[in-house]
């Protein structure tokens, strides 16, 4: 089979090579699938360059990256419904504490793992809800239904951010979301009801007139840069689910403001996130799904031999979708 795989850390156009393999087998309780689509996130791309706490070297001899993916099931395994054959799948965690992932015309990993695609999805879009839609869905709704709340989401032309305010418009919420000036328009299209400029100095001022009642719930990206404004704009007892802090990684909490609000600091990393809370988040998914509430964008489809390119262009400031390798 062609895959694309790296045995050291670096630079994209450094370590990864694209070559044929030896195609896997599925073995007692795993699926086979032929892989249509492989979901390249930024999380791929740190990994591959070894920006990982603590790693110093590749966990395996050789790893296959990425772990989201969507497919036909070709082979099952001993204990596996025969039934599944032929089944459209879009896969979760594909190479998550595992050597060999989505980047590859093929990947064998557990059945649970190869969710059956609703008829009206497409594969492309399968290949985008590992990550990006789960962890919108988790941030979202993890604290229980939002119709009549009022959800901050900071980022939202970002893969995940752009999923969270589809599912927070479709579940009832009242929708107020930051971007940059030029993804405004995007943001708002995509259902949110106040769009503002991250960068603008009178933020918390604009998000409390939106919001006087305060923020009950925020679904935030840079937690840390956020944190002072956050403090400010949420509601007493609200929850800040948040998925990342990659512009401060060590954040100085106020945490006297925190307190006496009562804030709850929900953390989600979701390659680590409990099998029910995980069906929970994808029943969420595919029901807005066949509503047509949840259209995921897609910004680039390359092919596989241009995983180096694709590593580039999911880190690249200002993406506004998913990033995809065809195969």
């Amino acid at each position: 089979m062609r895959a694309l795989w790296y045995e050291r850390f670096g630079a994209s156009d450094d370590v990864l090579t694209f070559s044929d393999m030896e195609k896997p087998q599925a073995q007692s309780g795993e699926v086979l699938v032929r892989l249509a689509y492989s979901g390249v996130n930024p999380s791929d791309a740190k990994a591959r360059a070894g920006d990982g706490p603590g790693v110093p070297h590749p966990p395996y001899p050789r790893i296959i990256p990425h772990s989201d993916g969507a497919g036909v099931i070709e082979v099952v395994g001993r204990g596996v419904d025969s039934g599944r054959i032929g089944e459209k799948v879009w896969l979760w965690n594909g190479q998550w504490q595992r050597a060999f992932g989505t980047a590859a015309e093929y990947i064998a990993l557990p059945a649970h793992q190869a969710v059956p695609l609703p008829d009206a999805v497409t594969l492309q879009t399968g290949a985008t809800l590992g990550i990006p839609a789960l962890t919108a869905a988790h941030t979202v709704f993890g604290g229980g239904p939002v119709k009549d709340k009022t959800l901050l989401v900071s980022g939202g032309a970002g893969a995940v951010g752009r999923n969270a305010v589809q599912l927070a418009r479709w579940g009832g919420a009242t929708v107020i979301a930051t971007a940059s000036a030029q993804s405004r328009h995007s943001v708002e299209k995509a259902g949110a009801h106040a769009v503002f400029d991250y960068s603008d100095p009178d933020l918390s001022a604009r998000i409390r007139q939106a919001a006087p009642e305060g923020i009950d719930r925020a679904i935030e990206v840079e937690f840390g840069a956020n944190a002072t404004l956050l403090a400010d704009v949420m509601r007493p007892l609200g929850t800040i689910a948040t998925y990342g802090s990659g512009k401060d990684m060590t954040p100085t909490l106020p945490f006297g403001s925190y307190l006496f609000k009562a804030l709850k600091i929900d953390i989600t990393l979701i390659y680590l996130l409990p099998l029910p809370e995980r069906q929970a988040a994808i029943e969420k998914l595919h029901e807005a799904l066949n509503e047509g509430a949840l259209q995921p964008q897609i910004q680039d489809v390359l092919p596989l031999d241009e995983g180096a390119r694709a590593h580039d262009l999911v880190m690249r400031p200002g993406r506004a979708g998913a990033v995809l390798l065809e195969l």
